[in-house]
């Protein structure tokens, strides 16, 4: 059943879904952007896709959108880049602003922030040419995760068992990054928690557990196979299922995030403890994904999750 009236549905004028673009995550984002665009219809909004990657800034404008749903992932989507563009146009536009999008694509800056915030996150260090691996191993432990800070969807990353492997992994992690950031590995169970709303009135949705096959949730695990299961809500004891859900939405506040996003969560197996890996600012939305996941456990649809999201389309810059 809708929660949204005809009315709210004129009120949110001609609609453009954007999706595509050019980042290394463009498959995923035209399976979300088809999702949104077809869920958007079904409720009667004028929606209309628009690829960022076969398409000019200039045709955007042309296209005197009064609002567009962002359902882009990665680099030109998701890192604040079209969000300047936006504010330039003056089209107002879903999730999080321009700092907000470029810290959270950044897990280098995020952890920097959530540090300082006294947030718990992995331990972890910066790898450049100068970087002494074997230091670098001894103090982080092995295994560790190396990781191109500035991709999402597991792209390039990888697990490294072997002191010996360290340096294949940051060659891997550099081809595709200018920066490589090693991680310590947090042995545990894997959760996401999906975030709704912008400052006091942001609210955690029903933790989602990932159990991926031999605990490898990867791109292919991700998107392309029905091998991983997901389990929501999450069985947790009360008191940790809270506590997961506050450090969530601190996160997701701490960086400035606003109108969606998830928050990804590492829950060490020796003492219960959580760990904050990364925030989501453009999450996918396609049939694996785990925002609408969460959002059904609550007894939200899909569609009208994507109304209610869309709703929250501003510009985040006065003047």
């Amino acid at each position: 059943m809708s929660i949204i009236s005809t009315d709210d549905i004129k009120a949110l004028g001609k609609v453009g879904v954007l999706f595509g673009g050019r980042s290394a995550e463009r498959e995923v984002s035209l399976m979300s952007g088809a999702g949104v665009l077809k869920a958007l219809q079904s409720k009667g909004v004028d929606a209309h896709g628009f690829d960022t990657g076969e398409r000019t800034l200039a045709e955007l404008a042309e296209q005197q959108f009064d609002r567009v749903f962002i359902a882009l992932h990665g680099r030109y989507g998701e890192d604040g880049s079209l969000q300047g563009a936006l504010e330039l146009l003056r089209i107002p536009y879903t999730g999080s602003g321009v700092m907000a999008s470029a810290v959270a694509m950044d897990k280098i800056t995020t952890k920097i922030l959530w540090l300082a915030a006294g947030l718990p996150t992995p331990r972890y260090a910066v790898i450049d040419a100068a970087s002494d691996l074997d230091a670098v191993s001894a103090d982080l432990g092995l295994p560790l995760i190396v990781k191109p800070p500035h991709e999402g969807s597991t792209i390039g990353i990888t697990k490294v068992e072997l002191a010996a492997d360290f340096k294949a992994a940051c060659d891997i992690a550099a081809a595709i990054d200018d920066a490589v950031l090693a991680e310590e590995f947090v042995t545990g169970r894997e959760f996401t928690v999906a975030v709704l709303g912008s400052g006091a009135d942001a609210r955690a949705l029903p933790i989602v557990e990932i159990v991926a096959p031999a605990g490898n949730y990867d791109y292919q695990n991700k998107y392309f196979t029905d091998d991983t299961r997901y389990i929501c809500p999450a069985v947790l004891p009360p008191e940790l299922t809270a506590e997961m859900q506050r450090i969530a939405v601190a996160a997701y506040r701490n960086i400035g995030c606003e109108g969606w996003g998830r928050v990804d969560v590492l829950l060490r197996e020796r003492d219960q403890k959580p760990f904050l890996l990364e925030v989501n600012t453009s999450p996918g939305m396609t049939g694996h994904s785990l925002v609408p996941m969460a959002a059904r456990a609550e007894g939200m649809s899909y569609e009208d999750l994507c109304v209610a999201i869309l709703r929250t389309a501003r510009l985040k810059m006065k003047g």
